[in-house]
């Protein structure tokens, strides 16, 4: 069973990975820049429709992120 922690990591890596600054990510989701700071640096989730946002703005797959795939 995957942890909160092992989504929490899958998220901060998939926002790294991306090209785009956590700015522009913020933008897109139409919320403040120290909220996706907030995600990649402290124990703040997202809602579950701004987590929806998020992965299709980084092209990833929500499987991925929630550790549903291998």
């Amino acid at each position: 069973m995957v942890t909160i922690e092992e989504i929490q990591i899958n998220l901060r890596e998939a926002i790294k990975n991306s090209a785009l600054t956590q700015k522009e990510i913020a933008e897109k989701l139409q919320v403040h820049p120290t909220a996706v700071n907030k995600y990649m640096h402290d124990d703040v989730y997202p809602s579950l429709e701004t987590f929806a946002k998020l992965c299709e703005i980084l092209d990833v797959s929500s499987d991925d992120i929630l550790g549903l795939k291998q």
